[in-house]
């Protein structure tokens, strides 16, 4: 379930502006020192990707995390349903136990709380440096 939403046409789209906005001069400058490609990607270009990385995950996280119709689609049994999909089948058709789906709401809320307290850091320095040119 989770494989197919990984690599997106958001996250690449996201990270591809983001690494044509590094300048070059920063990768000219570490040839000149000496640095391979590889010690160029893991040395200077991931560090500075760190907050892209950061807010994509986050978001990505959120996206899979609250997504509804797939797992209803690949999970063909009730018993096998994520969250989501889960706190639907609580509700009938012509009574719903309010105190519960509103528990599994909360419930449902606290990874994402974790996560973005977790990297709000980054969240925040990667959309401060977006607005840059």
């Amino acid at each position: 379930m989770i494989v197919p939403g990984a690599a997106g046409a958001f996250g690449v789209f996201f990270l591809r502006q983001f690494f044509s906005s590094l300048p070059e001069e920063l990768e000219e400058a570490a040839v000149v020192d000496g640095a391979s490609r590889f010690q160029i990607f893991i040395r200077i270009v991931l560090p500075l990707a760190k907050p892209a990385l950061a807010t994509l995950v986050v978001l990505s996280f959120l996206t899979n995390w609250n997504d509804f119709l797939w797992p209803v689609y690949v999970l063909f049994s009730a018993d096998n349903y994520t969250l989501q999909p889960g706190l639907s089948i609580l509700q009938g058709q012509f009574t719903t136990n309010y105190p519960i789906i509103m528990a599994g709401g909360v419930i449902a809320s606290i990874p994402v709380l974790i996560l973005f307290l977790v990297a709000q850091r980054y969240v925040v320095e990667g959309v401060a440096r977006s607005g840059l040119k």
